[in-house]
């Protein structure tokens, strides 16, 4: 089972889920995790840069949503994925 697989295994609402706003902030925060340690060693790669801001930002944006929705699921994704140092 890949990676990705595995996120949306352990995020998932239901067995059929694989867009709701849990599963989409699970592969966010890995694609950020993995960014953010390919920029530790490529400090001037520009163009990645602009990719993890944009997932950042989008990221910010679901649990925004989340919050507004179900403020009990989003404070479990910040607890789960350990969001807001």
């Amino acid at each position: 089972m890949s990676n990705k697989a595995k996120l949306i295994k352990d995020s998932q609402r239901n067995a059929k889920d694989t867009g709701s706003p849990e599963v989409q902030i699970a592969i966010l925060t890995n694609r950020i995790t993995e960014l953010t340690e390919h920029m530790k060693i490529h400090k001037k790669d520009m163009s990645s840069r602009r990719g993890l801001l944009s997932m950042v930002s989008n990221r910010r944006t679901l649990l925004d949503y989340l919050k507004r929705k179900d403020e009990a699921k989003y404070l479990e994704v910040v607890k789960k994925h350990e969001l807001r140092g």
